[in-house]
């Protein structure tokens, strides 16, 4: 792999994570862009730069995401800004001659109530969950785009769905970031308060499973590196992602008193049963990765403490 290979959203916790992966395996810096140099809502950006560039493999990590608070606020601007993201890079990804492209998706794809562990053909099979419907609604539109482009144009262009993921980079706002990373940073912050009882929204029944970001990076320069006959025999023309997961869940409730445990935060934990619990339950089915030779190496108990330690060092003063 050499210099031609563009990340998309190297800033984000995905698209830096999927560099690092790059620089630890020996490979050339890929090509990056910040917002300002290239906006990728913006189409005649987008073309004029792959044109210029013609890279000859992308990773689609860059998008516009958040938790359920977000996704409920801000339907409009989720479903919007990923839609015009995915069609304009991978419309112009194909005009540019770009071999293999590696989309990433969301589990949230799946609906609210799929087969659990949640096997790749669940999609499309269901009612979506009501909090995050646009982002996902977007999501398998980018599935389908790949698809599609792959069936008229021949090209090898990939989609890989990770499970909820947390690590270094992650967004820590209070309110617009996803469970693990709210928790993290409202616990400290209740741990400094010297709070008596920190409250999470939900019941704390809704289970849930986590991946360290670093794990999901190292499945996708995995996923980029097979041959074609080996991705297309896990996979179909009308079902072409792969679900990256760690197998294993936990309750909110006991996410909570682990994050609470790292922190070093022992006051009370209440749940405001008033507030949305979203998907009542979502693990994904990975062994479809797993026998393509990918396997998960960070546990959750070692990876929030490599979270929060990050969250100390860059996060705290944002």
């Amino acid at each position: 792999m050499s210099a031609t290979t563009y990340v998309a959203g190297h800033r984000g916790m995905v698209g830096a994570a999927i560099c690092r992966e790059l620089g630890r395996r020996g490979y050339e810096p890929p090509l990056t862009r910040t917002h300002a140099e290239l906006d990728l809502t913006d189409q005649a950006q987008v073309r004029a730069f792959f044109q210029a560039q013609r890279p000859s493999q992308v990773y689609l990590a860059a998008a516009k995401v958040g938790g359920i608070h977000a996704n409920d606020t801000y339907p409009a601007e989720f479903i919007h800004h990923n839609l015009m993201i995915e069609a304009n890079v991978i419309h112009e990804a194909w005009r540019a001659g770009v071999r293999r492209l590696l989309f990433l998706g969301s589990s949230c794809i799946y609906p609210r109530l799929a087969p659990q562990p949640i096997p790749e053909e669940a999609l499309l099979s269901g009612v979506l969950e009501d909090t995050n419907e646009p982002y996902a609604i977007a999501k398998i539109a980018g599935i389908k785009l790949c698809e599609s482009y792959n069936r008229q144009y021949a090209t090898d262009y990939r989609s890989v769905m990770p499970t909820n993921l947390y690590g270094p980079g992650d967004n820590y706002h209070p309110e617009n970031s996803h469970v693990l990373p709210a928790l993290l940073r409202r616990a400290h912050e209740a741990k400094l308060a010297g709070a008596p009882e920190l409250v999470i929204w939900g019941t704390g029944t809704p289970r849930r499973e986590f991946l360290y970001v670093d794990d999901l990076a190292a499945a996708c320069v995995h996923v980029m590196g097979l041959d074609r006959a080996a991705y297309d025999a896990y996979t179909s023309p009308r079902s072409s992602h792969l679900n990256v997961g760690s197998g294993e869940e936990l309750s909110i409730a006991d996410l909570a008193a682990l994050v609470c445990e790292t922190v070093g935060y022992t006051g009370r934990i209440v749940y405001d049963s008033g507030k949305p619990d979203g998907t009542p339950r979502k693990l994904i089915n990975s062994e479809r990765l797993r026998a393509l030779g990918w396997q998960p190496r960070v546990a959750l108990r070692e990876g929030l403490a490599l979270a929060y330690r990050d969250f100390l060092a860059n996060q705290i003063m944002r």
